[in-house]
């Protein structure tokens, strides 16, 4: 028996958003305690969800009258963080999970966003995504009173361990986009089992083929009697994505300096022909003072992470019609300074927690090489430089990132 089978007694879901990061600690536990056995399996991780689902973590965001937790943004992406510090894949499947069971609040009318609370939370259901927009679009077809969905997604984290699956697409001869949740095992939906990638090897990323999956219009997102009344509130879907990768590559470069000084307190030797030999590896100047550079650096990443949290959860947990493109727009370029912060970071203590812990530490039953697999894997989402460029044409010319499918 793997350690996520494992029974984990919860009598009572958290009331605190202290509580759910203590909570989410102790699935991190749980997780952490085989997750480099589970990265070399790499097995579709049904019980991984089913940890988070027990857990109650899966309904964080949703309403406490459907049994929800009723939390804001900010604790999600702390939970997100403290998952993926256990096991950087299922840190990204709940995030992924969070921005998607917020879709309908994004996008949906008041009828949609209230009925999909509803259905998620208390079915304790889990959410995955085919909306790669590097794809070609979904074709849609409007058959009348209902719309037919086809098409291929080269990329669908969450895919065979989701309940209900967000689709995208556009109306055959028309630009108008529609998102749509549906349930993700049925005929029209094939997941390929295609995701074999040297890191996040748990993420079920891999391809997904849509054949004529059918929606009513009355469930197409934000739309009445046909027709979709934008706000700029719709585009926050983007940096709150991005704000979760960034949760999550914090998470995962925590995790490997909890690991590396903890292997370093233990078994690294030190070293005996420096000309001022110490007892223990733990006193050895270069040890402390790379471990002092990457803690320091790990700290000033964290803040910045929390400091776009906060910002942006103003605005999710705002009157959709007030937010402004100017404020859409600053969160977007903190949130793209963020991201870019941790990467660098992140990669950073996944390459030098090698050299202090020794030549030892590269063995494969070790795992230290789970994180910066994980890290590399999504930090190639899309290019980091574009976030720089954002940040840069913010500093220098005051210029705000305008919406796209990655800003």
């Amino acid at each position: 028996m793997t350690a996520t089978e494992k029974a984990v007694n919860w009598k009572s879901r958290p009331t605190t958003a202290e509580g759910w990061v203590r909570r989410a600690d102790e699935v991190a536990a749980v997780l952490a305690a085989d997750a480099v056995r589970r990265d070399r399996a790499n097995q579709t991780p049904y019980e991984e969800v089913r940890l988070l689902k027990d857990s109650g973590l899966v309904t964080l965001l949703g309403p406490v009258e459907h049994g929800g937790g009723g939390q804001s943004w900010s604790t999600a992406y702390r939970v997100t963080r403290a998952v993926a510090a256990g096991d950087g894949s299922i840190g990204q499947l709940l995030g992924y999970h969070y921005l998607w069971a917020w879709a309908a609040r994004l996008v949906g009318t008041p009828e949609q966003i209230a009925a999909v609370e509803e259905l998620y939370t208390t079915n304790d259901y889990f959410f995955g995504g085919a909306v790669n927009p590097r794809d070609r679009d979904l074709v849609i077809t409007d058959e009348g009173d209902e719309l037919v969905y086809d098409g291929r997604k080269s990329f669908s984290t969450g895919s065979k361990v989701s309940d209900l699956t967000v689709l995208e697409g556009v109306i055959e001869g028309t630009d108008k986009h529609v998102f749509a949740i549906v349930p993700s095992h049925q005929d029209g939906i094939v997941f390929n089992d295609d995701w074999d990638n040297i890191g996040q090897r748990l993420t079920e990323s891999g391809s997904v083929e849509i054949r004529g999956v059918r929606v009513p219009w009355e469930s197409a997102a934000g739309y009445v009697d046909k027709q979709f009344q934008p706000l700029t509130y719709n585009t926050l879907n983007l940096p709150t994505i991005q704000l979760v990768f960034a949760n999550f590559y914090l998470g995962i470069a925590q995790g490997a300096l909890r690991y590396a000084t903890s292997y370093t307190r233990e078994k690294t030797r030190p070293w005996p022909y420096g000309g001022d030999d110490k007892q223990h590896a733990s006193e050895e100047f270069h040890i402390l003072d790379t471990y002092g550079d990457l803690q320091a650096k790990l700290w000033a990443a964290e803040a910045l992470v929390d400091r776009a949290g906060s910002a942006i959860e103003e605005l999710l947990h705002a009157e959709r019609e007030s937010v402004t493109p100017q404020q859409r727009g600053e969160v977007a370029v903190l949130v793209a300074a963020a991201k870019q912060r941790i990467i660098d970071t992140g990669l950073e203590i996944g390459n030098r927690i090698f050299e202090v812990t020794g030549a030892r530490a590269t063995a494969s039953s070790v795992g230290l090489d789970i994180y910066w697999r994980n890290l590399r894997t999504h930090s190639l989402h899309d290019p980091v430089a574009y976030k720089r460029v954002e940040v840069g044409r913010y500093a220098l010319l005051g210029e705000l990132p305008e919406p796209t499918w990655y800003t």
